[in-house]
């Protein structure tokens, strides 16, 4: 079997939400695009650029904001570093001057309700988020280039047939949780240590530490503004923001200043088993209201997942003792490679494998980082993975309104508590005795994605999407 090489900054990606392969993908197409505007012909004398949008990214793209992250990525933001809050003025811009520049250098004429084409009936066959570039010059050269959003930010152009860092020669390669499971007995390293030795062929450990300690910021930087936000999401659902008025609930009256001082706030509430269950859900919550209102967030593997693994990371750091750097970087580390190994045997699509692929993913990685680092052996932590991902199998991908909101922030919450039990579990257990792989509960998955219908594949054309009207919602 061809070897993928997956880096853990392919399964932890900084962007801006709500969707990661249907905002972040299609943003990282178009910049791709411009490139090849570069390399092909030059920005000069470039006329115009119209994109089609295909399937999924035609059904739900205006809920997803595919719209928004194409223009921004055509005039050359990035959205690792693009500031969110500059969102709204640079849409209204080059709506109302009918005008985008290319890379931020070269202007053409732009209309967006033109020049960005929604195909609704139309779906291309290698992926359902297909999207094709087409671009003129006064000369009368033509380029057009269709690409992919195939899942967690990662984009394919047509024709492609390997990811970029498939060159990239591992020490230790891994498919499958039999090749990791063999490294581990090999070796005698853990999961994380298995990860960090693989990174190498990438940069050094230096590199890789500081990287990872980003992403943790980026994380916690979103957990503790989405619990300190307040109001409507946007998009026409009229959905309460509830993170804030939970976070104030559980805090009461201890004071605190920043994240370090919050999270002494927190400890001091105690460790009952409700207390800690209402902050796994009003962290999830959190991060995910944050998602949906365009906001800095790290794909987990995906956007609408994005709340599962820091749930239960804030869950560690808070109520286990966790907070450490090193512990941190090993639950960062071990969380990627499950997630690698999904991927490469299965899907992190939505609009391929439906909710399970998102939900069902990031619990199994959540799973499997907690029972490491709290002192879980490998096959515990594999163990707890496929029991995380056993009980999601089948969860469809419904969204209302064609929003990352309802069902999907409150089904971050359900996979973070899921992950906590299926780790309490496996460590409870003797994996000898299982009966359940993790490949096979991944081939499950995937036999799973391509029995089950399409319009439960994020096209909001089945589900809670056709059961509850738009700007309404049942309790």
């Amino acid at each position: 079997m061809p070897h993928e090489s997956i880096s853990v900054f392919d399964m932890f990606k900084i962007g801006v939400g709500p969707s990661s392969s249907h905002t972040l993908g299609p943003w990282r197409a178009a910049q791709r695009f411009t490139d090849s505007l570069v390399a092909r012909h030059g920005l000069s004398g470039l006329r115009s650029v119209t994109v089609l949008l295909y399937g999924s990214l035609a059904k739900t793209g205006k809920g997803h904001g595919t719209d928004i992250a194409i223009q921004l990525g055509l005039a050359g933001e990035d959205p690792v570093t693009f500031d969110p809050g500059n969102i709204e003025t640079a849409i209204t811009a080059i709506r109302t001057n009918k005008s985008l520049a290319i890379r931020g250098a070269h202007l053409i004429d732009f209309d967006p309700a033109l020049n960005l084409v929604f195909l609704y009936s139309e779906t291309l066959p290698y992926h359902p988020n297909a999207m094709t570039f087409m671009a003129d010059w006064t000369d009368g050269f033509q380029l057009a280039e269709t690409w992919y959003s195939i899942g967690g930010g990662f984009v394919r152009k047509e024709a492609e047939e390997t990811a970029a860092g498939s060159a990239v020669q591992l020490p230790f390669p891994v498919n499958t949780n039999a090749d990791l499971l063999h490294w581990c007995r090999k070796t005698g390293l853990s999961i994380s240590e298995i990860v960090m030795e693989n990174e190498a062929a990438w940069r050094s450990e230096a590199e890789t530490r500081a990287g990872i300690s980003r992403i943790w910021t980026v994380m916690r930087e979103c957990v503790y503004r989405g619990c300190h936000s307040e109001g409507m999401l946007p998009g026409g659902l009229n959905v309460q923001r509830r993170a804030a008025a939970l976070n104030r609930r559980l805090i009461g009256d201890r004071a605190y200043h920043d994240f370090h001082s919050w999270v002494e706030a927190i400890r001091a509430g105690g460790n009952g088993f409700k207390y800690t269950l209402d902050w796994v859900s009003c962290f999830a919550l959190a991060v995910n209201e944050e998602n949906a209102s365009f906001g800095r967030v790290v794909t987990a593997p995906t956007n609408g997942a994005a709340g599962v693994i820091p749930a239960v990371l804030q869950y560690f750091v808070i109520f286990c003792e966790g907070f450490n750097e090193e512990k941190i970087l090993r639950f960062i580390l071990t969380a990627s490679e499950i997630g690698s190994i999904f991927k490469k045997g299965a899907t992190i699509s939505a609009a391929m494998g439906g909710c399970q692929a998102e939900i069902g993913v990031s619990s199994a990685m959540a799973a499997a980082a907690l029972t490491e680092s709290v002192g879980g052996n490998q096959r515990q932590a594999m163990m707890a993975a496929e029991i995380a991902m056993e009980h999601h199998l089948g969860l469809t991908c419904d969204p209302i309104g064609g929003l990352v909101q309802i069902p999907c922030i409150e089904r971050n919450t359900m996979g973070a508590i899921k992950a906590i039990t299926a780790s309490q579990l496996a460590l409870q257990s003797t994996p000898d005795f299982a009966k359940v792989s993790l490949d096979a509960v991944i081939r499950t998955m995937w036999n799973t994605a391509q029995d089950m219908n399409s319009k439960y594949k994020e096209t909001s054309d089945g589900g809670l999407a056709v059961q509850i009207p738009l700007g309404l919602s049942e309790c």
